[in-house]
C-alpha cells in the first residue's frame, strides 16, 4: 500500500492552515449539536449516526468513528451496528474526528448522566490550564505537569498511559505524544505544530488496559491473504487510508465480515482498537481540544 501521502494533491501552508479550521469549524457545530442528545434512554446507536452523518452534511469526513465511551471505558468504543443500548446513569465521553482532504480535528467533551461534575470539571480544566502554556519553544513535560497538578488538585488521578499527541494528514496520533502527567523529558513544540490537547481524569487507579472487544479498526499495510471475501473487505478498506473505521461502516456480508477481519489482521494487513478501560473500574471523564501553535500562544481551531 503506498503512503498515505503520495499520489494526493499538494497544497500551500496558508491553504493547509485552511484546511484544519475548516474541519475544527464543523467539528465544532457537531459537538455542540450532539451533546443536547446525550440523555437518559436515547440510543447510542443513534446518536453516533448523527455524529457521522452531519459531519458530511457539513463537508467534511469523519476522521475516525464516534467514540461514545461511558463510566469506566476511556476510549474506543463505538457501538455496532445492531447494538441497543441506551444510556442510562453514565459518564459519557464523545470523542470525534473530521477531516477535509485528510488534514484533522480532534475533539472531545464528557456529558455527565452520573451525577459527578467536579470529575467531569477536573478533566476541562486541565484542558484550559494546558491550552494557557502552550506556545512555540515549550516543552511538552511542562504540559504533562500542569495536566496533573489541576486534575490532582480536585482529588483525582490523571490517565497516565493515555496521552494527547501530533495530528498529520491522515494521521490521527503522529507525534509528538503529550503527557498527561508529569515527565522528566519531553519535546519542545515549534509554531505550526498541530496537537489535540487531551486530558483524562479518574477516580480510579490512573491506568487503563485492554477491554475484551473491538468495533474500531485500521489499515495497517496491504498484505496477500487467500480468502476470497478477505480480499474484496481490504479492497472496501482503500478508501479509509491510514484512518480508523468502524466495523458498522463496512458493507461486506455480515457473514463473513468478522472472519474476513481476522484474517486481515492474522496477516499484519489491519489493527484492531480494543475499547479501553479503566484498570480498577473507575469513572473516567475526558475533555479535547486540537490547536496550532504560534509564537506566543495557540489558536483552538475545535473552539
Amino acid at each position: 500500500m503506498k503512503s498515505n501521502n503520495e499520489n494526493l494533491e499538494q497544497y500551500s501552508d496558508e491553504e493547509i492552515t485552511q484546511k484544519y479550521m475548516e474541519a475544527g469549524d464543523i467539528l465544532s457545530k457537531v459537538r455542540e449539536e450532539v451533546k443536547n442528545r446525550v440523555k437518559k434512554g436515547e440510543s447510542l446507536l443513534e446518536v453516533a449516526n448523527q455524529v457521522e452523518k452531519t459531519i458530511v452534511d457539513l463537508g467534511g469526513q469523519p476522521a475516525f468513528p464516534c467514540n461514545i465511551s461511558r463510566n469506566d471505558e476511556a476510549a474506543h468504543a463505538t457501538p455496532s451496528i445492531d447494538d441497543d443500548s441506551v444510556f442510562d446513569d453514565d459518564m459519557v465521553k464523545l470523542d470525534m474526528g473530521v477531516h477535509v482532504d485528510g488534514y484533522i480535528a480532534d475533539s472531545a467533551v464528557t456529558v455527565d448522566l452520573s451525577g459527578n461534575n467536579d470529575l467531569v470539571k477536573a478533566s476541562e480544566d486541565a484542558l484550559y490550564a494546558a491550552i494557557d502554556v502552550i506556545k512555540s519553544g515549550v516543552n511538552t513535560a511542562e504540559i504533562g505537569s500542569v495536566i496533573e497538578d489541576t486534575i490532582t488538585g480536585y482529588g483525582f488521578k490523571p490517565v497516565v498511559n493515555l496521552t494527547g499527541h501530533g495530528l498529520d494528514r491522515y494521521i490521527a496520533h503522529a507525534s509528538p505524544s503529550i503527557p498527561n502527567r508529569h515527565v522528566d523529558q519531553g519535546v519542545v513544540l515549534n509554531e505550526g505544530d498541530i496537537i489535540a490537547i487531551e486530558p483524562f481524569a479518574t477516580d480510579g487507579a490512573g491506568k487503563i488496559g485492554n477491554g475484551p472487544w473491538a468495533e474500531i479498526y485500521s489499515v495497517i499495510g496491504k498484505k496477500s491473504v487467500r480468502l476470497p471475501a478477505a480480499r474484496k473487505l481490504m479492497k472496501e478498506l482503500e478508501k479509509y487510508r491510514t484512518l480508523p473505521f468502524a466495523k458498522r461502516w463496512l458493507k461486506s456480508s455480515a457473514n463473513s465480515i468478522d472472519f474476513s477481519l481476522l484474517q486481515l489482521e492474522k496477516a499484519g494487513a489491519i489493527r484492531s482498537y480494543p475499547v479501553l478501560k479503566e484498570i480498577e473500574g473507575g469513572l473516567v471523564s475526558q475533555a479535547e481540544h486540537s490547536v496550532i501553535v504560534t509564537e506566543d500562544g495557540c489558536d483552538i481551531i475545535t473552539k
